[in-house]
């Protein structure tokens, strides 16, 4: 008989054996905790045995607002800080060059992610919003987005119709564009917490799991809780929004319970960074005060399960760090707007613990230059909508001498708007007083030089569109002197103390806006005139407004109790009907000088 060994033999040797090996995987380990770039640059140490680290690209952008074509004037541009500490600008976005770019980023990295930060569709240009961001929707299937949260332009047109670009079917009014029926998006909406008022339950999926072989990320998606306050109440009807950190502490919890360790918050709120490159970054030496805004606090109170913040909503480029509940930071990106920018972030996902390796992260914004080919897929589809858009948008509706921007406290652009609104609001009823524009409802310069066939100085329908794409009708309402009085103190108190929102006046309107005061202060009463006179607390005022406004939008409630309305048509009518009758191709309209808000600093 073959000699055997005594079992508490086999017993000491297999535990002496096993100890040994737990000492090797321990000193293994600590070498490559100390070291987890280094393990990471490959998928596997082995032929066939994947190593503990593993680098997964996350690419990222937000606000897109459906532009497919690269923007016209200052919104299709960004700066870039130079070496030398200067700047310049550089013209970049159009899906065309931005699927180029991500594509090319995507090169080398099996293990790549594409996410977004909500407002994919909504104010968007003509091309788009004539067929309902359907041509967005298509646009992202090409880009290969895998998910995205919602923004509060997702509720433009409401949840249903916000429903049926996640699943498809032909537009309830206006059918179908083509001979196929639209597909809707091939990746999820992610609307954590924004809840049907009936069901108390989520309206699209909260959460979403990427996997590639034995890895996993969990994305969490959510809008601002204050979305009601900057969407038409029809909008977001029979919908309530709930806390950001509440809702996305809740549903770390479930992918937790889920085995999913590793956790990206997609939040369409944002925050402002003390620079204005798009290449700025919060911890470089001499940066400055990093980011403030709403998502400071967000990223400070975000259970530290979460790994990673893609933000949006405020339009602005940083990639940041903010220190969690932990007191560890954690990194925060945004990627600007319309697609001028994309944020390559490198998420290093230990394959141990199954979570990401936070000192590890890293994360930067790069431009979508126009300089690379474009994409043809994209190239076509952009012709395939442009031809249906064509006959509508290329007509002309108005001239204008030179560029009438959309941008400071008072804009060129806005006193135009107001003025078009006064004008259009004295047709139906020739008491009307004065106007007010939303800033926010002002989507686009209107640039002098021609984007197509139409030649400089021309403006489209199409370029108007993209101006003011809500499709807000133009209302009259009675209010007092002190209302009005109010309404401006408004601008600066209230919902808008942190950041002012400056109604754009019409002609006639003028007052002193002192920015050395604080809160309603800052609007100086005695200064308040219309057509030279002192606004009479007593008397009563005809004003003309967009609907969102007119129903007290955007933190301000006191044009919400307005007395005997009036329904106008939408406010793009009134655009084109000002332009009409004030300029022709021989008297074209010279930008507004901008000067009906006096501001002291």
């Amino acid at each position: 008989m073959p000699a055997t060994t005594p079992p508490h033999d086999r017993r000491r040797r297999r535990t002496t054996r096993l100890l040994a090996a737990a000492a090797a995987l321990a000193t293994a380990g600590a070498l490559a905790a100390a070291l987890p770039s280094t393990a990471s640059a490959g998928e596997t140490t082995g032929k066939h045995r994947p190593g503990r680290y593993q680098d997964v690209q996350l690419l990222s952008f937000n606000d897109l607002h459906g532009n497919l074509e690269p923007p016209a004037g200052s919104s299709g541009r960004v700066t870039e800080l130079q070496p030398d500490g200067t700047t310049k600008t550089v013209d970049a976005g159009g899906v065309e060059y931005l699927a180029t770019h991500l594509r090319q980023a995507r090169e080398g990295n099996k293990y790549s992610i594409t996410a977004a930060g909500g407002d994919m569709v909504g104010a968007s240009p003509l091309l788009s919003g004539l067929f309902h961001d359907e041509p967005t929707i298509e646009a992202l299937n090409g880009l290969e987005l895998d998910v995205t949260s919602v923004g509060n332009h997702e509720f433009d047109e409401g949840a249903r119709e916000l429903a049926r670009l996640q699943n498809g079917g032909c537009h309830p009014t206006d059918g179908c564009y083509g001979e196929e029926e639209f597909a809707g998006a091939d990746f999820p909406y992610l609307a954590a917490n924004v809840l049907d008022e009936k069901t108390g339950k989520p309206i699209l999926k909260p959460y979403w799991v990427w996997k590639k072989k034995d890895v996993k990320i969990g994305f969490i998606g959510v809008t601002l809780e204050g979305t009601p306050d900057i969407v038409s109440a029809e909008g977001v009807k029979g919908l309530s929004f709930k806390d950001e950190v509440e809702t996305i502490d809740k549903y770390a919890k479930v992918l937790q319970r889920q085995g999913v360790k590793s956790i990206v918050a997609l939040i369409h709120e944002g925050g402002f960074p003390a620079g204005t490159a798009y290449n700025y970054e919060c911890d470089a030496p001499g940066a400055g005060d990093g980011i403030s805004g709403p998502i400071v606090d967000i990223a400070k109170n975000v259970t530290p399960q979460v790994d990673a913040l893609v933000t949006g909503h405020t339009h602005a480029p940083y990639v940041c760090t903010v220190d969690d509940p932990a007191g560890k930071p954690r990194m925060v990106t945004s990627a600007a707007s319309f697609g001028r920018l994309y944020t390559d972030t490198t998420l290093t996902y230990d394959r141990w613990t199954g979570d990401i390796a936070r000192t590890a992260v890293s994360s930067a914004n790069h431009v979508v230059t126009r300089d690379v080919p474009k994409a043809p897929d994209m190239t076509e589809l952009i012709g395939k909508w442009n031809a249906l858009a064509a006959p509508i948008g290329n007509r002309p509706i108005g001239y204008i001498s030179g560029d009438i921007g959309n941008t400071g406290t008072e804009s060129p652009l806005g006193d135009l708007i107001a003025d078009a609104q006064l004008a259009y609001g004295k047709e139906l009823d020739p008491e009307t007083d004065l106007a007010l524009m939303n800033p926010g409802g002002i989507r686009a310069p209107l640039t002098y030089a021609a984007k197509g066939a139409e030649g400089d100085g021309v403006v489209t329908y199409a370029e108007g569109f993209t101006v003011q794409p809500f499709a807000n009708t133009v209302n009259l309402q009675d209010i007092t002197g002190a209302q009005l009085i109010q309404v401006l103190k408004e601008q600066v108190s209230g919902a808008n103390t942190a950041a002012p929102k400056i109604l754009q006046v019409s002609s006639g309107l003028t007052y002193t806006l002192d920015l050395t005061k604080a809160g309603a202060d800052r609007v100086v009463t005695d200064s308040i005139r219309l057509n030279g006179a002192p606004v009479d607390p007593s008397a009563v005022y005809r004003v003309a407004s967009n609907s969102f406004l007119a129903g007290g939008g955007d933190g301000f409630p006191t044009l919400g109790q307005g007395t005997n309305d009036l329904v106008g048509a939408d406010d793009l009518t009134a655009l084109e009907k000002y332009l009409t009758a004030n300029s022709s191709a021989t008297s074209p309209i010279a930008p507004p000088k901008a000067d009906r808000i006096t501001i002291v600093k």
